[in-house]
């Protein structure tokens, strides 16, 4: 009898799972299924407490489900990638593997390990097949006329939805039984040897069963909103199902499918296409990696912008993180941040254009931080995001569109529903005032347990405008 070996990876779930599916074709093989932690490495990218327990939690119940088709689940610990792919070859060596099945993984450190664990196996015998499971369509398979990477997300989008129009990608359905099934859950989850935190499990509730049916309600009713709804934190009109897609708890092809079933005009500008763009630029940051890789290496995408004097203000930098910079939108969003791992995405723009263009701090340490915290956090889509809001990558805003943060409260808060559930201490200013608490404290004489505005915008957007300018003339 032939041994199986499936590594999972950020794909912890039996529904559309590639490498599993194929695992499991050969119905005389005995299908074993690993995962490897490496707390050391995940201190190194800066994975957030709470993500790491997520996993943890969804983990445990992948292992039952797994159980129940007769595949035991084997967790092993290392420090980092290279230890992990040693833990590998010993765990194949050990059970006599023959084949070994994966997803992919686009980053610069995950590609490298990868390729290593093959080059290993392959001396060992071992046949090992991968797969782009995480991604709708596989990098470099979307290109411009000239056979080129597009750099734009626009024209990427019309191209990605051709490709779809022309053939959807596929979902493969959960394993059969196999035999002996259901196992025993013969050794527990053991604990991760990284910071624990725990999370709103109501808000994100682990595991697969959960995802799918948050996807399910989403896709029926709350999709038709969400084009006028995304924007206002204050209602949850987003998805929320970043996490899943973040961890592989849920693939892009089952948000696909789910949302066409519901919605078939999703792929041709109708009520759902919104949520379906945000996918598609889930994909485009995705594929930059790959055709980018010193994307990987906290390069920006803009070779000029490495000139740019960023201001070194550890006291700017501490009131962003801890939500006391004055500027109420931008408090509640890094508060409720550090509360729940999970940031609004029109607040996200906010807070990031604040720290970069109101405060002049480099664009890394708003991206390291937001790994530190984000219960979603997922590297190609955060590092995306930082840089368009710095102005430094691909498809950018322009480093002379800055958000004014006051106006943006105004526009999306402007009642301040969304602000006073993370500022108790502005429950009192009224509506009308309470994007400029300080004056209206001022003006009626009254003492907020809130800071002043730690810088005033009008000039910190023209010091900014200044460094970039400079810069661009260096560049």
């Amino acid at each position: 009898m032939s041994t199986h070996v499936v590594w999972l990876r950020n794909d912890l779930r039996i529904n559309d799972n590639l490498a599993l599916y194929a695992a499991c074709q050969d119905s005389g093989a005995q299908v074993l299924a690993l995962y490897i932690a490496t707390p050391g490495q995940w201190r190194q990218h800066n994975m957030a407490a709470k993500q790491a327990t997520f996993i943890y939690c969804s983990l445990q119940q992948l292992q039952e489900a797994l159980a129940s088709r007769g595949i035991p689940l084997y967790c092993l610990a290392c420090h980092d990638f290279r230890a992990a792919v040693d833990a590998l070859s010993d765990f194949c060596r050990q059970h006599r593997v023959d084949a070994l099945f994966y997803n992919y993984q686009y980053e610069i450190n995950e590609r490298e390990r990868d390729a290593l664990a093959e080059r290993i196996l392959d001396t060992q015998g071992i046949i090992c097949q991968g797969f782009d499971d995480s991604l709708l369509l596989p990098p470099g398979s979307v290109r411009t006329g000239n056979n080129a990477m597009y750099k734009v997300f626009t024209p990427f989008s019309k191209a990605f939805i051709r490709r779809l129009q022309q053939e959807l990608p596929a979902c493969v359905p959960a394993p059969k039984p196999r035999p002996g099934a259901p196992l025993p859950l013969w050794e527990s989850i053991p604990a991760f040897d990284y910071p624990q935190e725990a999370f709103d499990e109501d808000l994100f509730p682990p595991g697969e069963t959960g995802a799918l049916q948050r996807l399910r309600h989403f896709s029926q009713q709350p999709v038709t909103r969400y084009a006028s709804d995304r924007d206002n934190p204050a209602v949850e009109g987003t998805s929320r199902l970043s996490v899943y897609l973040a961890t592989g708890v849920l693939s892009p092809r089952q948000c696909l499918h789910r949302l066409l079933k519901e919605h078939p005009d999703a792929l041709a500008q109708g009520s759902a296409f919104n949520w379906l763009s945000e996918l598609i630029w889930r994909e485009f940051y995705r594929h930059l990696l790959v055709a980018w890789p010193a994307l990987c290496r906290h390069q920006p995408f803009i070779p000029w912008t490495r000139h740019i004097a960023w201001q070194q203000n550890e006291a700017h930098l501490q009131a962003w993180k801890t939500g006391q910079t004055g500027y109420p939108i931008v408090d509640a969003a890094m508060r409720q941040l550090n509360q729940t791992g999970w940031m609004h995405n029109r607040l996200r723009m906010i807070s990031a254009s604040f720290l970069v263009k109101d405060l002049l701090i480099d664009w890394h340490e708003g991206e390291r931080y937001f790994m530190q915290r984000l219960i979603d956090g997922d590297f190609a889509a955060n590092n995306g995001g930082w840089q368009w809001a710095a102005s430094t990558g691909t498809d950018a805003a322009p480093y002379f569109r800055i958000f004014n943060p006051t106006t943006q409260g105004e526009r999306f808060d402007s009642a301040g529903v969304f602000i006073r559930r993370w500022l108790p201490e502005l429950h009192a200013v009224p509506d009308s005032a309470i994007h400029q608490p300080q004056l209206w404290a001022k003006k009626n004489n009254q003492r907020l347990d809130y800071p002043q505005p730690i810088v005033e915008h009008k000039a910190a957007r023209q010091k900014t405008l200044e460094a970039f300018e400079r810069a661009r003339n260096i560049g």
